[in-house]
């Protein structure tokens, strides 16, 4: 059974509600967290390809990347699926901040896909991760609820 029915979410997933790039969030995270997210990209197999400012690099331990601090464009792409891509944004060890495409991630397969991806990140860091609208990371719609081990809504989504 599907943590959540496209017809049911479908609203979540219109680019033109939610924007196109809506925002993934775990909160109250530390510099642990983040090697633990490199540590699943890589023990997955997903394809990556991180960045700093655009320059292709080889991915950093965690540790070694926040201590640079801020501002160095630091992002990780990662494909957990073919087709669907994930930017990871890599600002402060405080909180893992991350955008989707919604255009890649249409229909049952699209929901699916996202709710797998919520769930590893979820059971691997032991805490919540949230699905905001783009640049609105005050209203979470949807997330990975720790509690029930599953991907829940967090909105109505018959609700602009």
């Amino acid at each position: 059974m599907p943590d959540l029915l496209w017809d049911d979410v479908r609203n979540f997933f219109d680019p033109d509600l939610m924007g196109a790039l809506p925002d993934g969030r775990v909160p109250g995270t530390s510099v642990e967290d983040w090697q633990a997210v490199f540590d699943l990209v890589r023990s997955r197999g997903w394809a990556y390809a991180y960045s700093e400012d655009g320059v292709a690099l080889r991915l950093p331990r965690a540790g070694h990347l926040l201590s640079r601090g801020g501002g160095l464009g630091a992002e990780l792409r990662v494909w957990p699926s073919p087709g669907f891509l994930v930017i990871f944004r890599v600002y402060e060890a405080g909180a893992i901040d991350f955008d989707v495409d919604l255009r890649e991630l249409q229909g049952q397969t699209g929901v699916d896909a996202l709710c797998r991806l919520l769930r590893a990140l979820g059971r691997r860091l032991g805490k919540p991760v949230l699905v905001t609208p783009e640049s609105d990371p005050s209203r979470p719609v949807l997330g990975f609820d720790v509690t029930v081990g599953r991907v829940v809504l967090l909105a109505d989504p018959e609700l602009p």
